[in-house]
């Protein structure tokens, strides 16, 4: 990796440090990947069910929390970075038993960063415009291969529902270690 590559991702950089994550840090990623196993992101959604997809929906979740995060207060910045330290650890340790050699791992965790890095930026933009139109052509772009599937609103309403839900928690209940991403009937 390149001065300017980590100057541009530093959090992939942090891979590299020592850190161990924290109870809410693990209590955060895990709701993350529940969230993320959801049928009704697959079945009813048409979110394609495979490793990518899976990956895909981590990614979108994450970066909702990142979203909800950014703003906030120097603690949340080291959770955030906590939570995305756990979550490459994890991406590693799946692609390992995947059987990727150790030599292509971290050929494919530094794509997965770009790829996640690349959601989030691109999600930023069109949820602080407030741009529908735009965040699906992000979620067909990352999620569904280019194409506008008749499910793709769903998932944008759906994003656009989260985000509004993790606006409503404060920053150090999410920091603790309790987050939503619906709301409670």
């Amino acid at each position: 990796m390149t001065d300017t590559d980590a100057e541009r991702n530093p959090m992939i950089m942090s891979l590299f440090r020592k850190k161990t994550a924290t109870e809410p840090v693990y209590a955060v990623y895990n709701s993350i990947v529940a969230q993320s196993r959801r049928p009704v992101l697959y079945a009813q959604w048409g979110v394609p069910d495979t490793v990518t997809g899976r990956f895909d929906m981590i990614s979108l979740h994450m970066a909702l929390l990142f979203r909800r995060l950014r703003n906030g207060p120097d603690g949340s910045r080291e959770f955030s970075q906590s939570v995305f330290d756990l979550f490459f650890k994890d991406m590693d340790r799946s692609l390992r038993e995947m059987g990727v050699s150790d030599l292509g791992v971290p050929k494919k965790i530094q794509k997965m960063g770009n790829i996640f890095f690349g959601l989030l930026a691109a999600m930023n933009d069109a949820m602080d415009r407030n741009d529908a139109d735009a965040l699906a052509s992000v979620l067909a772009r990352n999620v569904f291969d280019g194409q506008d599937t008749p499910e793709l609103r769903a998932l944008a309403d759906y994003v656009f529902a989260c985000d509004a839900e993790l606006a409503t928690q404060p920053i150090d209940a999410i920091t603790a270690g309790s987050v939503r991403f619906e709301a409670t009937a």
